[in-house]
């Protein structure tokens, strides 16, 4: 993170394109926020687009507006993004669910620094930084034909990598009292973060990352009424009541992992009613959780 945050503060004062690479709920948006907010563009908007929520239809239209007439439904003229994030920042999220021939059009507007309206006969000129982002490998979408490469070279002139939270030791304590902080002052209430969530806080491998965790410490804030007890949902165990279904094709360790982490959620915490409902003693319990969260966990 520290090593992130230095490319933030390295190349948010210039004008080179940015690709930021990472997991879903990293926080790759705001990621393209830090950039804007300490480049001398803060003045100006940033524009945030959501590439693959928009219809390949509707792609170029949406990004570089369209003339009336155009098309059926264009009643009048209508600024793109890029016009709108004129002077600013536009962050294309999901650059790699853009279409192959959408690409193209986007590679011109960034080698010309002018684009043209659908149904328009003139270019007009933009001043825009462009910061991407995608959670894919950049390389193997370029090898797997759904990023072109040209593209690609353009906007990786500057590219940052944002780390998952399973790689992130120690930020998932503190990202969960913040989170539990930001409740409280727009709530106006004073809950704390149960110890008892601890444990599970640090040895469960948070797929959905930053998002994910944020979710569960509002889920457990809306349940707990006054302390929150965070409980995250496993990424392949589905619970409905008392009942724990294991899909087919998990693997072994994996299985035993999430039932420890489960009953350990079931149980709040309790370390030595989850060994005794697993049938294990304490010990080998706090060897199973040490293994998980990948150095010594220390006893209470």
């Amino acid at each position: 993170m520290r090593k992130m945050y230095k490319q933030i503060e390295d190349v948010a004062p210039s004008d080179a394109t940015v690709l930021v690479v990472g997991e879903s709920g990293t926080g790759k948006e705001l990621v393209a926020r830090s950039v804007w907010e300490n480049s001398p563009r803060t003045t100006k908007p940033l524009v945030a687009v959501n590439c693959g929520g928009i219809p390949a239809s509707l792609l170029e239209a949406e990004l570089f507006g369209h003339e009336r007439g155009s098309f059926t439904g264009a009643h009048q003229r209508r600024a793109g993004y890029f016009e709108q994030a004129d002077g600013g920042t536009l962050f294309l999220d999901e650059i790699t669910e853009m279409p192959a021939p959408m690409q193209a059009v986007l590679l011109r507007a960034l080698e010309e620094k002018c684009i043209r309206r659908v149904g328009g006969s003139e270019d007009i000129p933009v001043n825009v930084r462009v910061v991407a982002a995608t959670n894919r490998d950049p390389h193997h979408a370029v090898r797997s034909g759904v990023l072109r490469q040209d593209l690609l070279y353009r906007l990786a002139v500057f590219p940052i990598d944002v780390p998952p939270l399973r790689d992130r030791e120690g930020d998932v304590e503190l990202l969960a009292r913040h989170f539990v902080a930001q409740l409280n002052r727009d709530a106006k209430t004073d809950k704390k973060l149960s110890p008892r969530s601890l444990p599970i806080l640090d040895t469960y491998d948070w797929p959905g990352n930053v998002r994910e965790l944020r979710n569960a410490v509002h889920r457990a804030y809306i349940l707990g009424p006054d302390e929150v007890e965070v409980v995250p949902a496993t990424s392949t165990l589905h619970a409905a009541g008392q009942a724990l279904t294991i899909p087919v094709g998990t693997t072994l360790a994996s299985a035993q992992k999430d039932l420890i982490l489960a009953t350990l959620a079931h149980f709040r915490g309790d370390k030595q009613k989850t060994a005794d409902m697993l049938g294990i003693c304490l010990k080998t319990l706090y060897n199973r959780l040490q293994l998980y969260q990948g150095r010594t966990a220390a006893r209470p």
